[in-house]
């Protein structure tokens, strides 16, 4: 019997499953983004341009977002 105080969680477990993956996929996005630097600052690198830090880092980080949104708006399921 479920009480006046009985706690639900908001979303369903296909919900959550589907916010940990937008996570990851956001952080492999973010983690592609990353380096290209120089040690020296005279000199310029231009590793910091390559089609993955410019095409497909920011391409994952949206579809992780659009999963992120797709988690939230998901109805869950009754069980």
């Amino acid at each position: 019997m479920k009480g006046k105080f009985a706690s639900e969680f908001v979303f369903g477990k296909k919900n959550y499953q589907l916010m940990i993956l937008g996570l990851i996929v956001i952080g492999i996005g973010f983690i592609l983004m990353s380096g290209g630097g120089s040690k020296n600052p005279e000199v310029f690198n231009e590793a910091i341009y390559n089609f993955r830090r410019i095409r497909v880092a920011p391409t994952l980080v949206l579809i992780g977002f659009g999963i992120e949104i797709w988690a939230i708006l998901a109805k869950p399921s009754k069980k």
